[in-house]
């Protein structure tokens, strides 16, 4: 646990003050029979026997490059530790592409275990929001489950139903009580965007699954938040070319700033777009694949995320089978919504600290 306690220290130091003592490269990895671009830290001077981390980006804009995760991979090498951040391209179009992640997965490791930069041939997997799912997939790959000594995952979901509820409604529960926020509209665009023509009935929504992308690109590139008002005229825009017989379709994922989703809407959609999710890729439903991970699991999430509910991966640890070497933390930090942390109290800090430090000492 020092360890643990010393390697959260030299992480806050650096988020706070910035790091010192890495090296930073930009490279180009073999994924399949694509190059892709990867970002790698390393400690400078070289250390021998230095934990090592794959670190897959969200389903965002910026990728790699979106500036929380710049200033999370730059803190975590803080630690003395081997990063890597491969890209993952379909994500970055906003397609949820799981199968791409388990690919770039296994290319990052075997990249670190060919530099010689994986400790014990052992590499800790690291996820955000949608992508958490995936790294937990990673975790049984027949390929990687031997090489995969720990998985880390902020912000993930376990439950689409209740994910894809709380998109709409905002609504969610835990433990008897039931907690209620602003939902961020952007999941509800990547959801839409990804999944609605694979409803029954909506295989010709085409025009309004590509206008909720175009939103949530918008949203990305801007790095502004999706509930701000600015976006309604490009909804307007947007409305203009979807047929008439679907504009209020479109208005049940997309309505005015402050609206909230048609009630009867959403109450069909729902069940429709969770279903049609697990029916296009049936293993982006982590808690059907939970019993074949093997390896030490955290699990880490922003109490008022708008996003994904906390209860999302309270959830996902709860279902874990009996003795499996899980934990879930909750934190005033790291929310979807918010990236940063600077207005909470010393005693939020505090148990952030003790997060990472269970966590950094995975391996």
């Amino acid at each position: 646990m020092i360890i643990g306690i010393k390697r959260a220290v030299a992480f806050a130091r650096a988020w706070e003050a910035g790091p010192k003592g890495i090296l930073e490269r930009e490279l180009e990895i073999q994924r399949g029979d694509r190059p892709i671009p990867v970002t790698l830290a390393v400690p400078d001077p070289p250390r021998e026997a230095c934990p090592a981390w794959v670190v897959l980006h969200g389903v965002t804009r910026p990728g790699r490059h979106h500036p929380v995760l710049v200033r999370f991979l730059r803190s975590l090498a803080g630690t003395g530790a081997v990063v890597l951040v491969p890209e993952i391209p379909e994500w970055r179009e906003l397609y949820l592409a799981p199968d791409e992640a388990t690919a770039t997965v296994r290319a990052s490791v075997s990249y670190l275990e060919d530099q010689g930069l994986a400790r014990d041939g052992k590499v800790g997997v690291m996820g955000f929001s949608l992508g958490v799912p995936q790294v937990l997939l990673s975790a049984t790959d027949p390929v990687l489950r031997e090489r995969v000594a720990a998985v880390a995952g902020f912000g993930g979901y376990g439950d689409l139903d209740r994910t894809i509820h709380f998109l709409f409604r905002g609504v969610h529960e835990w433990e008897g009580r039931t907690h209620c926020l602003e939902p961020d509209p952007y999941g509800r665009w990547i959801v839409g965007g990804n999944y609605l023509t694979s409803i029954p009935g909506y295989e010709g929504a085409g025009d309004v699954s590509q206008a909720l992308l175009r939103l949530a690109k918008a949203a990305g590139d801007v790095q502004v938040g999706a509930w701000d008002p600015r976006y309604d005229g490009l909804k307007e825009e947007l409305m203009g070319g979807i047929h008439p017989t679907r504009r209020e379709l479109f208005r049940a994922f997309a309505p005015a700033s402050g609206s909230v989703p048609s009630y009867e809407k959403a109450r069909e959609l729902v069940p429709a777009l969770a279903q049609a999710a697990r029916t296009a890729v049936p293993h982006s439903e982590p808690l059907r694949f939970l019993d074949r991970i093997f390896t030490p699991v955290r699990l880490v999430h922003g109490r008022g995320d708008r996003l994904i509910p906390f209860s999302e991966s309270l959830r996902l640890a709860e279902t874990f089978p009996p003795g499996a070497d899980v934990r879930a933390h909750l934190t005033g930090l790291f929310s979807h919504s918010k990236a940063d942390g600077d207005a909470v109290g010393i005693e939020e800090r505090l148990n952030f600290l003790r997060i990472l430090a269970d966590l950094l000492t995975l391996i």
